[in-house]
Order: C-alpha cells, then sequence, then structure tokens
C-alpha cells in the first residue's frame, strides 16, 4: 500500500514536472518567434531611408479628449447596464447612452455619437473628475495625424482651431493654419480593455466609445483658413480626415451639403501632382455617406479604415443598408476579398477629368494590416509602409515606442488563405519574412501581421497614428 502512494506521488510529480516543463518549452518557442517578427518587421520598416521632409496637408478636427474607463464612468455617473442593446444614430437620454453602450461594447466596436442633450454631457465631464487613471489630451483626427506625420519627418499643415494650449503640444514641424481660439470642444473617450464588465456583458476585445456634444468641429470651421494656405504650402498629400464630426448631426436644410461641396472645391484646387487620402471613420448617417461618397470619396486616390468601416463602405457601394457592426475578429481572406470589391466597384465607374482612380486602399485590423497598391501608380515602397502600419499599432497602444515582445502577441493565423474562394491560395506566416506581398490582376497586395499590446495604455487615435505611419513611407 505505501509502496503504491509512493509511486502514485513520483507519477504525480513527474506529470507536474513535464507539464511545467512543456509549459517553458512553448513559452521559449513564442518568445523567439515573436522576437524573430518583430526584428524582421523593424528591418523592413528601415528599409526606407528618409532622407527629405515630406509636405502633407491635413484637415480636420481638434478637441480636448478625456480618456477615462468606460465602466467606471458610467457607473459613477448613474448610468445602468441596459439589457437591451440598441444603434441610436444619436444619443439624447441616459437611456439611449446606455443601450448604444450595451450594443458596441459586448463585440468591442469603435463607436462615436452625438450627444444632443448638454445636460447629459456636462454630467458626463463632471463624472470623470476623481476618477483613477483619466488622461487629459490632444484630441481630433487633423492634430492626432499632424503630430504622427511630424514625428516620422514631415512638415506639416494642419487646417485645424486650437487653443494656445493644445497648441503648445503640437510637434515642432506642424502649423496650425487658424488663429488660436478661447474655447476647445471636449470629447469623453470611454476606453475599455479585454475582458471588461459592464453588469451580464463581457466585452471580447479592447476599444473605445467616444461621445461629444461639439458644435463646431461638424462645421469643419477651419476650411477656409486651411484652403488659403493650402496652394502656397505644395504639399506632397492631402490627407481628409474628421469627417465623422457631422454623422447625425443636425444642420440646417442644405447646411451639410454646403460645407461638404466647399470641401470639394478645396480638393479639387490641389495639383494633380498631389495624392489625396481619405480617412474613413464610423457612418452611420446615410445621407452624410451619400454625400461623401458623391463629393469626397471619388476625388481621393487613397482611402483608409478599419474592420468596422470596411464592410460599412462596402454595404453603401451596393446600395444596400449600413453595416453597422461586423465581426470584430475578420480573417485575412474576408477583408481581402472585401478590400477587391471596394476597389473593383470605385474603380468601374465612369470618372470625369475632375475625379480620382482609387490606386491605395488601406485598412488596419487590431490582428494583421493589409494595403492595395495600383500597379504604375506613384505610391511607393509597400511592403515597409505595411510592415511600419503593423509596428505603428503596437508603438501607439502600449503608449511606448519601443516595443517589448513579452507585451504583445500575434493572433494572426500560421497561415492565411488569400481569399474565401474554394481552392484559394494558402500563405504561410515566416517569421523572418512577415510582411507578404504578391501581385493580382492591375494591383499589388500586401500584410503585414500585428504584434498586438496585451498591456494597453490607450486605443483611441490607433486608425490616424496607423494611417499616417504608412502613408509616409509611400509619398
Amino acid at each position: 500500500m505505501g509502496h503504491g502512494l509512493k509511486c502514485g506521488a513520483v507519477v504525480s510529480l513527474f506529470v507536474i514536472f513535464a507539464a511545467y516543463w512543456y509549459r517553458q518549452q512553448v513559452g521559449n518557442e513564442l518568445d523567439t518567434r515573436l522576437e524573430t517578427v518583430l526584428s524582421s518587421l523593424l528591418k523592413a520598416e528601415r528599409k526606407v531611408d528618409m532622407d527629405r521632409r515630406p509636405r502633407v496637408a491635413v484637415g480636420f478636427g481638434g478637441c480636448l479628449d478625456i480618456v477615462a474607463d468606460g465602466v467606471a464612468l458610467l457607473k459613477k455617473a448613474g448610468i445602468q447596464p441596459s439589457s437591451n442593446p440598441v444603434h441610436h444614430n444619436y444619443i439624447t437620454s441616459e437611456e439611449q447612452l446606455a443601450e448604444s453602450f450595451a450594443y458596441f461594447f459586448p463585440p468591442g466596436a469603435a463607436s462615436e455619437r452625438f450627444i444632443s442633450n448638454d445636460t447629459l454631457f456636462r454630467k458626463l465631464v463632471k463624472a470623470t473628475q476623481g476618477l483613477p487613471r483619466v488622461r487629459w489630451s490632444l484630441g481630433g483626427n487633423a492634430p492626432v495625424m499632424a503630430n504622427r506625420l511630424a514625428k516620422e519627418g514631415c512638415e506639416v499643415l494642419m487646417g485645424s482651431r486650437l487653443t494656445p494650449d493644445l497648441i503648445e503640444v503640437l510637434q515642432e514641424h506642424v502649423t496650425v493654419t487658424s488663429k488660436p481660439v478661447d474655447k476647445t470642444d471636449i470629447h469623453l473617450i470611454l476606453e475599455y480593455s479585454t475582458g471588461s464588465k459592464w453588469g451580464q456583458l463581457v466585452s471580447k476585445r479592447a476599444n473605445r466609445f467616444i461621445v461629444h456634444s461639439d458644435t463646431s468641429n461638424p462645421m469643419l470651421e477651419s476650411l477656409e483658413d486651411f484652403q488659403t494656405q493650402l496652394q502656397q504650402f505644395k504639399p506632397s498629400l492631402l490627407i481628409v480626415s474628421g469627417l465623422q464630426m457631422m454623422d447625425n448631426f443636425p444642420f440646417r436644410p442644405g447646411q451639410l451639403e454646403g460645407r461638404i461641396r466647399l470641401l470639394q472645391d478645396l480638393m479639387l484646387s490641389v495639383d494633380s501632382t498631389t495624392g489625396i487620402h481619405f480617412e474613413m471613420a464610423s457612418f452611420v448617417d446615410n445621407r452624410l455617406l451619400s454625400n461623401l461618397f458623391t463629393y469626397i470619396i471619388t476625388h481621393a486616390d487613397s482611402l483608409g479604415m478599419n474592420e468596422q468601416e470596411l464592410p460599412n463602405l462596402l454595404s453603401m457601394l451596393k446600395g444596400a443598408n449600413i453595416t453597422v457592426l461586423s465581426d470584430p475578429y475578420p480573417r485575412v481572406a474576408s477583408i481581402l476579398d472585401q478590400m477587391r470589391e471596394v476597389y473593383r466597384i470605385l474603380n468601374s465607374q465612369e470618372i470625369t477629368s475632375a475625379q480620382r482612380r482609387l490606386t491605395r486602399l488601406h485598412v488596419h485590423t487590431l490582428a494583421f494590416q493589409a494595403i492595395i497598391i495600383a500597379k504604375g501608380s506613384s505610391w511607393r515602397n509597400t511592403m515597409s509602409a505595411t510592415a511600419k502600419a503593423s509596428l505603428t499599432a503596437n508603438r501607439h497602444v502600449c503608449g511606448s515606442p519601443n516595443i517589448d515582445p513579452s507585451k504583445a502577441k500575434l493572433i494572426m493565423d500560421d497561415s492565411f488563405s488569400v481569399s474565401r474562394v474554394q481552392g484559394s491560395k494558402k500563405i504561410p506566416l515566416k517569421e523572418n519574412r512577415p510582411v507578404s506581398c504578391w501581385e493580382e490582376y492591375d494591383y499589388e497586395i500586401c500584410v503585414a501581421p500585428v504584434l498586438v499590446c496585451t498591456e494597453v495604455y490607450q486605443t483611441v487615435g490607433g486608425g490616424d497614428n496607423i494611417s499616417a505611419a504608412s502613408l509616409v513611407l509611400q509619398i
């Protein structure tokens, strides 16, 4: 009996030791793999030597972001978890706020909504006081992109209206076209991490829900000042962003179309050798999307978006209802098929001499970066740009220029199909050459895995930083 017990104890110890040893081996292999992928991505990024300072013009928007833990903020403001997830185009009450958050929080989908109720918005801002880990930072698409562009070595002209203290935090090579203003708009960034709980709801991935009561940015108030200085600046690239501020905003009749047509005039005023990039966002307003297609998208030769915005745009192009929510963890094949379809639809339409053909399409997802470039276009260094987009995703979300493999993971598949079509080619993820590039028809595609940050510092501004950084290497 005693001998049997001893044997059992020895076997148990052996099993525990074997399991520990196996886990250590697997862990060591994963660490080595991540380090190899990282060093290979860094090598790809460094292949392009920035020996000049490209000139880039970027608009619009500018605000003060208050970043807080979304669940803690709602709790402090007395907003109870809702068992009725509903998508609202804009928010008028506490009930609608709870329903909207309950809609986007579980799948971890980024969203931005206008709160028309000033009292509710002021209550939320007040509730941020005293919360732990609340951050105040420069916000708005144009300032965030401008800072990243300047950091990466560009001379930047920015269309935005900011207070003097916000202008102070801009990078050295950023010029603001509008005079400083006394007061700035506040945007509340309700961030949450993977596995966060709100009542019975659990988030599948880290993301943010943005709310604002902004009445100046939807009007693109810096547009005229920006246009005045744009011609003299002579940029290599013009970036248009921040138009989601117009989504479901209570414009007077004809006001929305009037501002968008003025923006179209600005896009038409730049030289044909200047690239035009339009950064998409969370749009749910059919009227706005229709105007964007008519006046903006057809005048841009480059588009940037995330995994939520791609199916949204595709739905609109096919005449279907807008896709408000989509898969937060899409497969590479699904994204590439949607990108091909957007590229084909936009380039199969008759265009006037004033319009532009789409020659670049960049989709940033949590797991990977994908860029399509038309053969023979002026966009360069696609492989390096895709690698840089991937590295920037980690740098921004982890809040550090240095990437720590121990705070990262790969969630892209070890091999991916290039299409959902049966029998499509599969491409393995090679650690020493992680960026996969190949040619199809009249374009080239590059895909790079993202070293997903596991210790999230911030998610807001991720797309702006990623898009801006990749564009720098392509102009």
